[in-house]
């Protein structure tokens, strides 16, 4: 009985986990951001709770095998078909121009090449999870606009498997020739699975079926499977995350099998916690805070320059201007799975702990401040409503109001950026007045404090005199 110590870590680890994903699902927001929140308090540079980091990266390694697991087992090969032309089109050409803007800093900066192409990776990518989300909260789930965003979304995460594989084998130099058979290969192996399950194809799963029938038997037999194609990929060359995501992708599209999915939900949302948390475990703020205006710096370039390009690529292939605009800044954040590239990066010795450290805090801050890009959402939905068609209106609907105060407020003189906003009483003016509040209660009592103690010492009596 001598654990109570590591008892209590998980415990603190799981209500902090908690309190956190409850906080942003009050707020209408994915809980991974939360999750990701509760491991930067309790990593090292903050309250410094979690010291067994081994064991969590260990469960985030899981985690990871059970979310591409996931992505596969929600993939329907059917419906993807339809729109796949869209979907891969669109990231491939998002690949391209990133592929283009990287390699052309690296000539400007001098980055090596491995860096560049580990750079466009993980700007390519977006959050399935915030993507989600945020369709749920404007109501376009199931329109035009959301079923193009998903299938993108899917498209980027088929790209992950062979993003790693290439990232895995570059060693701070050029792909070799075994890599670029090895990414054919998995790449070739994905496309003709889809296309046999898109066909109405069936593949037979040893004893599935009746697993499926046996309550008990369920969840174990569905991480069974994930961690048997795993390891079998990994025996073969390729990605244990690429076995994972084939794994879920036959289990899926299997007939009579939907129980098993059902019965991983509540194993999948445990281990994607602890991935998430793990990231925020990683997150240095120390650093965040030394180099605050290089963060903020690229963290603004990236989601300009992406949610640009999205609308931009939507708009070649044809999409309308409304959708395009909506659907270019859903997708406008860096994705969960950047976190894993940048991660391959490091393990392959093409991106340094610096540089890492600053791919990690922009991807975290990224999925962070998604409530500013899920209000642009909600706003976006009501113009679309408005059959707001230039950009000017558009906009002029979105952030009219604030720029209105803000102009008038610093033309004057008389208010600065800050109280502009807060003068507007929008989500944005709410949230800076809430924050505003809460600084000036903390001086306040800490004015107080001050002052006590200095009046404790005034008062203090003098000692008597020693008598003997």
């Amino acid at each position: 009985m001598g654990n109570h110590g590591e008892l209590a870590g998980i415990a603190i680890v799981g209500l902090a986990a908690l309190f956190c994903g409850m906080v942003m699902s009050r707020l209408r927001l994915p809980p991974v951001a939360g999750y990701i929140l509760a491991g930067i308090l309790l990593g090292p540079t903050a309250f410094e709770l979690v010291e067994n980091e081994q064991q969590i990266q260990l469960l985030a390694h899981l985690g990871v095998l059970m979310l591409l697991f996931m992505v596969g087992m929600e993939l329907h090969a059917v419906d993807f078909m339809k729109v796949w032309r869209l979907a891969l089109t669109t990231v491939a050409l998002q690949l391209a121009a990133f592929m283009g803007i990287t390699i052309g800093l690296s000539e400007i900066v001098g980055w090596p090449i491995g860096l560049a192409v580990v750079l466009a990776f993980v700007a390519t990518l977006s959050s399935t999870a915030v993507a989600i989300k945020m369709l749920e909260e404007i109501g376009e789930g199931n329109t035009e606009t959301g079923r193009a965003t998903l299938a993108i979304l899917i498209a980027q995460d088929l790209a992950v498997v062979p993003m790693l594989l290439i990232v895995g084998d570059l060693q701070g130099k050029a792909l070799s020739v075994q890599g670029i058979v090895q990414v054919i290969v998995a790449t070739g192996v994905m496309t003709g699975i889809m296309i046999y399950l898109s066909r109405k194809g069936r593949f037979r799963i040893p004893f599935a079926h009746w697993i499926a029938r046996r309550p008990e038997l369920r969840p174990i037999g569905a991480i069974a499977l994930c961690l048997a194609a795993a390891v079998l990929a990994d025996a073969l060359g390729l990605s244990a995350a690429y076995g994972a995501f084939l794994a879920g992708l036959v289990l899926g599209n299997t007939r009579g099998l939907r129980p098993l999915i059902a019965a991983t939900k509540p194993i999948e949302g445990l281990l994607m916690m602890v991935f998430f948390l793990s990231i925020g475990l990683l997150i240095d703020l120390n650093y965040i805070w030394n180099n605050l205006g290089e963060v903020l710096t690229w963290l603004i370039i990236v989601t300009f320059i992406k949610t640009a390009l999205n609308i931009a690529i939507l708009r070649v292939q044809g999409l309308p201007w409304q959708r395009s605009f909506l659907a270019g800044v859903i997708l406008g954040q860096v994705g969960e799975f950047s976190f894993l590239l940048a991660a391959a990066g490091v393990a392959a010795g093409v991106v340094s702990p610096e540089n890492s450290r600053l791919i990690v805090a922009i991807v975290a801050l990224s999925l962070l401040l998604s409530p500013f890009w899920l209000v642009t959402a909600r706003r976006l939905g009501a113009a679309a409503a408005r059959r707001k068609r230039s950009l000017t209106s558009m906009l002029e609907y979105l952030y009219g109001s604030e720029a209105k105060k803000i102009a008038a407020g610093v033309k004057t003189g008389t208010d600065d950026v800050t109280v502009a906003l807060q003068r507007t009483g929008t989500w944005m003016g709410r949230t800076i007045d809430r924050i505003s509040g809460a600084r000036d209660k903390v001086k306040a009592r800490i004015k107080e404090r001050r002052a006590a103690a200095s009046g404790r010492r005034r008062a203090k009596p003098a000692q008597p005199a020693d008598k003997s």
